[in-house]
Protein backbone atom coordinates (compact mmCIF):
# COMPACT_ATOMS: atom_id res chain seq x y z
CA UNK A 1 0.00 0.00 0.00
CA UNK A 2 1.35 3.55 -1.23
CA UNK A 3 2.62 5.40 2.16
CA UNK A 4 0.18 8.39 1.14
CA UNK A 5 -3.08 5.68 1.34
CA UNK A 6 -1.92 4.40 4.52
CA UNK A 7 -1.63 7.68 5.99
CA UNK A 8 -5.25 8.74 4.92
CA UNK A 9 -6.31 5.49 6.57
CA UNK A 10 -4.41 6.35 10.07
CA UNK A 11 -5.99 9.83 10.19
CA UNK A 12 -9.50 8.61 8.93
CA UNK A 13 -9.28 6.19 12.19
CA UNK A 14 -7.67 8.87 14.03
CA UNK A 15 -10.84 10.84 13.93
CA UNK A 16 -12.26 8.24 15.96
CA UNK A 17 -10.04 8.54 18.88
CA UNK A 18 -10.85 12.61 19.59
CA UNK A 19 -14.17 13.09 21.73
CA UNK A 20 -14.69 16.85 22.06
CA UNK A 21 -18.00 15.96 24.41
CA UNK A 22 -15.47 14.18 26.44
CA UNK A 23 -13.69 17.12 27.15
CA UNK A 24 -16.40 19.40 27.63
CA UNK A 25 -17.49 16.88 30.66
CA UNK A 26 -13.97 16.92 32.44
CA UNK A 27 -14.25 20.79 32.19
CA UNK A 28 -17.54 21.17 33.87
CA UNK A 29 -16.45 18.67 36.54
CA UNK A 30 -12.99 19.50 37.08
CA UNK A 31 -10.83 22.45 35.45
CA UNK A 32 -7.76 21.23 36.35
CA UNK A 33 -8.37 17.56 34.66
CA UNK A 34 -9.57 19.47 31.88
CA UNK A 35 -6.20 21.26 31.68
CA UNK A 36 -4.12 18.04 31.91
CA UNK A 37 -6.10 16.37 29.35
CA UNK A 38 -5.38 19.49 26.85
CA UNK A 39 -1.74 18.65 27.42
CA UNK A 40 -2.05 15.72 26.88
CA UNK A 41 -3.77 16.12 23.39
CA UNK A 42 -0.73 18.89 22.49
CA UNK A 43 1.74 16.28 23.34
CA UNK A 44 0.39 13.59 21.43
CA UNK A 45 -0.21 15.86 18.79
CA UNK A 46 3.32 17.29 19.07
CA UNK A 47 5.54 14.67 20.51
CA UNK A 48 4.08 11.46 19.58
CA UNK A 49 1.78 9.16 21.41
CA UNK A 50 4.54 7.90 23.73
CA UNK A 51 6.01 11.38 24.25
CA UNK A 52 2.85 13.17 24.84
CA UNK A 53 1.28 10.77 27.52
CA UNK A 54 4.45 10.84 28.75
CA UNK A 55 4.58 14.92 29.15
CA UNK A 56 0.74 14.71 30.41
CA UNK A 57 1.57 12.18 33.26
CA UNK A 58 4.44 14.58 34.85
CA UNK A 59 2.32 17.70 34.69
CA UNK A 60 -0.28 15.58 36.47
CA UNK A 61 1.96 14.64 38.80
CA UNK A 62 3.58 18.07 39.55
CA UNK A 63 -0.01 19.64 40.00
CA UNK A 64 -0.68 17.02 42.62
CA UNK A 65 2.50 17.80 44.66
CA UNK A 66 1.45 21.34 44.35
CA UNK A 67 -1.66 20.16 46.09
CA UNK A 68 -0.20 18.37 48.69
CA UNK A 69 2.49 21.21 49.08
CA UNK A 70 -0.26 23.78 49.54
CA UNK A 71 -3.38 21.90 51.39
CA UNK A 72 -6.61 24.13 52.08
CA UNK A 73 -7.43 25.36 55.52
CA UNK A 74 -10.81 26.92 56.23
CA UNK A 75 -13.45 28.61 58.65
CA UNK A 76 -16.36 26.80 59.80
CA UNK A 77 -19.77 27.35 60.13
CA UNK A 78 -22.99 25.03 61.12
CA UNK A 79 -25.87 24.70 58.89
CA UNK A 80 -29.08 25.46 60.67
CA UNK A 81 -30.72 23.13 62.48
CA UNK A 82 -28.05 20.56 62.00
CA UNK A 83 -24.82 19.08 62.96
CA UNK A 84 -22.75 19.84 59.90
CA UNK A 85 -20.05 21.77 59.50
CA UNK A 86 -18.93 23.49 56.41
CA UNK A 87 -16.68 26.58 54.77
CA UNK A 88 -18.18 29.86 55.60
CA UNK A 89 -19.38 31.11 52.38
CA UNK A 90 -21.72 34.17 51.45
CA UNK A 91 -24.35 31.62 49.78
CA UNK A 92 -24.87 30.61 53.30
CA UNK A 93 -25.03 33.65 55.58
CA UNK A 94 -27.46 31.93 57.73
CA UNK A 95 -24.96 29.38 59.15
CA UNK A 96 -24.00 29.64 62.42
CA UNK A 97 -20.75 30.62 64.06
CA UNK A 98 -19.88 31.85 67.89
CA UNK A 99 -18.66 34.54 69.19
CA UNK A 100 -14.98 34.03 70.86
CA UNK A 101 -15.02 30.18 68.53
CA UNK A 102 -12.94 29.64 65.38
CA UNK A 103 -13.64 26.43 63.94
CA UNK A 104 -11.31 25.65 61.34
CA UNK A 105 -10.46 22.48 58.98
CA UNK A 106 -7.37 21.29 57.30
CA UNK A 107 -7.26 18.57 54.73
CA UNK A 108 -4.51 16.07 53.48
CA UNK A 109 -1.32 14.84 55.16
CA UNK A 110 0.69 17.49 56.96
CA UNK A 111 4.22 17.69 56.65
CA UNK A 112 7.32 19.01 56.51
CA UNK A 113 7.10 20.35 53.10
CA UNK A 114 3.28 22.22 53.91
CA UNK A 115 3.48 22.92 57.45
CA UNK A 116 4.55 26.16 57.24
CA UNK A 117 2.20 27.02 54.34
CA UNK A 118 -1.11 25.40 56.96
CA UNK A 119 0.66 27.65 59.52
CA UNK A 120 0.35 31.20 57.67
CA UNK A 121 -2.72 30.38 57.01
CA UNK A 122 -4.13 29.55 60.17
CA UNK A 123 -2.85 32.65 61.24
CA UNK A 124 -4.30 35.02 59.12
CA UNK A 125 -7.51 33.58 59.72
CA UNK A 126 -7.08 34.04 63.84
CA UNK A 127 -5.88 37.48 63.28
CA UNK A 128 -8.87 38.22 61.31
CA UNK A 129 -11.20 36.90 63.85
CA UNK A 130 -9.25 37.72 67.53
CA UNK A 131 -11.05 34.67 69.22
CA UNK A 132 -10.91 33.18 72.30
CA UNK A 133 -10.49 29.18 71.26
CA UNK A 134 -9.51 28.13 68.19
CA UNK A 135 -10.98 24.33 67.13
CA UNK A 136 -8.99 22.57 64.47
CA UNK A 137 -11.00 20.07 62.92
CA UNK A 138 -8.53 17.02 61.58
CA UNK A 139 -11.37 14.78 60.35
CA UNK A 140 -9.81 15.38 56.92
CA UNK A 141 -5.75 15.26 57.75
CA UNK A 142 -4.98 11.29 56.92
CA UNK A 143 -1.55 11.69 58.71
CA UNK A 144 0.92 14.22 60.69
CA UNK A 145 4.46 14.51 60.29
CA UNK A 146 7.13 15.92 63.30
CA UNK A 147 7.54 18.56 61.65
CA UNK A 148 4.06 19.24 61.67
CA UNK A 149 3.53 18.70 65.03
CA UNK A 150 6.32 20.88 65.94
CA UNK A 151 4.48 23.54 63.98
CA UNK A 152 1.12 22.83 66.30
CA UNK A 153 3.25 23.05 69.29
CA UNK A 154 4.54 26.41 68.36
CA UNK A 155 1.36 27.71 67.59
CA UNK A 156 -0.33 26.71 70.85
CA UNK A 157 2.49 28.42 72.37
CA UNK A 158 2.34 31.42 70.44
CA UNK A 159 -1.72 31.85 71.19
CA UNK A 160 -1.44 31.44 74.29
CA UNK A 161 0.87 33.69 74.85
CA UNK A 162 -2.29 35.94 73.36
CA UNK A 163 -5.01 34.13 76.01
CA UNK A 164 -6.42 32.44 73.25
CA UNK A 165 -6.76 28.40 73.54
CA UNK A 166 -6.09 25.53 70.58
CA UNK A 167 -8.35 21.98 70.49
CA UNK A 168 -8.07 19.23 68.22
CA UNK A 169 -11.06 17.56 66.97
CA UNK A 170 -11.91 14.41 65.39
CA UNK A 171 -8.56 13.05 64.55
CA UNK A 172 -8.61 9.55 63.25
CA UNK A 173 -7.45 7.04 65.37
CA UNK A 174 -3.52 6.96 63.44
CA UNK A 175 -3.26 10.56 64.32
CA UNK A 176 -4.58 10.99 67.54
CA UNK A 177 -1.66 8.12 68.59
CA UNK A 178 0.64 10.30 66.94
CA UNK A 179 -0.40 13.41 69.04
CA UNK A 180 -0.89 11.11 72.27
CA UNK A 181 2.60 10.37 71.98
CA UNK A 182 4.19 13.48 71.33
CA UNK A 183 4.76 16.59 73.41
CA UNK A 184 1.42 18.77 71.67
CA UNK A 185 -0.29 15.66 73.42
CA UNK A 186 0.76 16.33 76.83
CA UNK A 187 0.27 20.07 76.57
CA UNK A 188 -3.02 19.88 74.94
CA UNK A 189 -4.26 16.65 77.65
CA UNK A 190 -7.55 15.16 77.47
CA UNK A 191 -9.59 18.25 77.79
CA UNK A 192 -8.08 19.83 74.47
CA UNK A 193 -8.77 16.51 72.28
CA UNK A 194 -12.50 16.18 71.16
CA UNK A 195 -14.36 13.71 69.80
CA UNK A 196 -15.97 15.86 66.96
CA UNK A 197 -16.63 19.54 66.37
CA UNK A 198 -19.95 18.94 67.65
CA UNK A 199 -19.01 18.10 70.68
CA UNK A 200 -16.21 20.66 71.01
CA UNK A 201 -18.96 23.64 70.28
CA UNK A 202 -20.70 22.54 73.16
CA UNK A 203 -17.92 22.18 75.10
CA UNK A 204 -17.31 26.12 74.82
CA UNK A 205 -20.71 26.82 75.19
CA UNK A 206 -20.70 24.70 78.25
CA UNK A 207 -17.57 26.78 79.56
CA UNK A 208 -19.53 30.18 78.17
CA UNK A 209 -22.54 29.89 80.35
CA UNK A 210 -20.42 28.94 83.52
CA UNK A 211 -18.18 31.92 83.05
CA UNK A 212 -14.41 29.88 82.74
Amino acid sequence: MPIAALAAVVVVYSFELIAPGEFLAIRRVRVTEFHWALIAFAGVVLLGTLKGILVAVVVSLLALAQQEVNPPVYALARKPGSDVFRPISPEHPEDQTWPGLLLLRAEGRLFFANAQSVATLMRHLIDAVQPKVVVLDCSAVIDIEYSALRMMIEADQNMARHGVSLWLAALNPHVLEVVQKSELGARLGRERLLFNVERAVERFEDLSESGA
